[in-house]
């Protein structure tokens, strides 16, 4: 009963006052009817205002309420909306990296084993830190270090690849695999596609709590791609995570495919 009344005090205590306001209006009403004294029609409208200030705080409380509720269930969807967009990440993610390790075991390639190892480091970032809302700016740049080895590892062909980090607070947190598929599809588009003279380089810069993500690479066009789900993924993710908070700005000309990411945290 205590519990009762505690969660729904609000409420009772409304009713209550909705009920003294209209008896006191009836009461005073009556008076200042047989009476030629103002006093009764002074209570009249002291009533009459408690009335309509209850009344006032019963609609604006309903109305506050739905919008609570509003916002709450676009929260659950966007929670639900970003754990479905990570999970089609990684597969993606995985799948193509897998793919390079198949290529290292059947040429039996002495460096499949540190490809392995680079692998499950991966895996791991991926499957725990990849759950938290967001990690150390450091962890990430180590993960697309790794990432970077797995592919140095496996090319035989002449390619390079220049990564260069400039950040003034390593402890800066951001969340986590945002800029993976960048760099995936420099690889996966540019590298792939060329037989020589290859490149791709990164740049990783934090100043000011302003993160700033380059990629530029090398390509050759054969066909026209098709739609990249893989980038729609990400803009999305960001418009949940970062809104008017980051700029993407995306520059393909002739030959070279470059891709600016830049993110304000604060």
């Amino acid at each position: 009963m205590i519990s009762f009344i505690k969660k729904y005090r609000h409420i009772i205590i409304s009713v209550i006052l909705i009920l003294i306001s209209f008896y006191g209006m009836a009461v005073f009403k009556g008076l200042s009817e047989q009476s030629s004294s103002d006093i009764p029609e002074i209570y009249f409208g002291v009533f009459q205002t408690l009335f309509l200030l209850t009344l006032g705080y019963i609609i604006l409380s309903w109305l506050f309420n739905l919008w609570k509720q509003y916002r709450q269930l676009k929260n659950d969807k966007n929670e639900a909306e970003l754990a479905l967009l990570k999970s089609k990440i990684d597969p993606h993610f995985f799948f193509n990296t897998l793919n390079n390790l198949y290529g290292l075991a059947i040429k039996k390639s002495d460096d499949a084993p540190k490809a392995i190892l680079k692998l499950s480091e991966i895996m791991r970032y991926t499957i725990y830190e990849g759950e938290n809302e967001t990690v150390a700016i450091k962890d990430e740049a180590n993960y697309l270090e790794q990432y970077i080895e797995i592919h140095q590892l496996r090319y035989k062909k002449k390619v390079s690849i220049l990564f260069e980090k400039n950040i003034d607070d390593e402890s800066i947190k951001i969340a986590p695999l945002l800029f993976i598929m960048l760099l995936e599809n420099a690889f996966k588009h540019g590298v792939e596609s060329l037989t020589d003279n290859a490149y791709v380089k990164i740049n990783l810069m934090v100043k000011n709590s302003i993160v700033t993500f380059l990629v530029k690479n090398n390509y050759e066009s054969k066909e026209k791609s098709g739609k990249n789900i893989g980038l729609e993924n990400l803009k999305r993710r960001l418009q949940l995570i970062y809104p008017k908070h980051h700029k993407l700005i995306i520059t393909p000309e002739a030959s070279v495919y470059k891709v600016k990411l830049t993110i304000r945290l604060k």
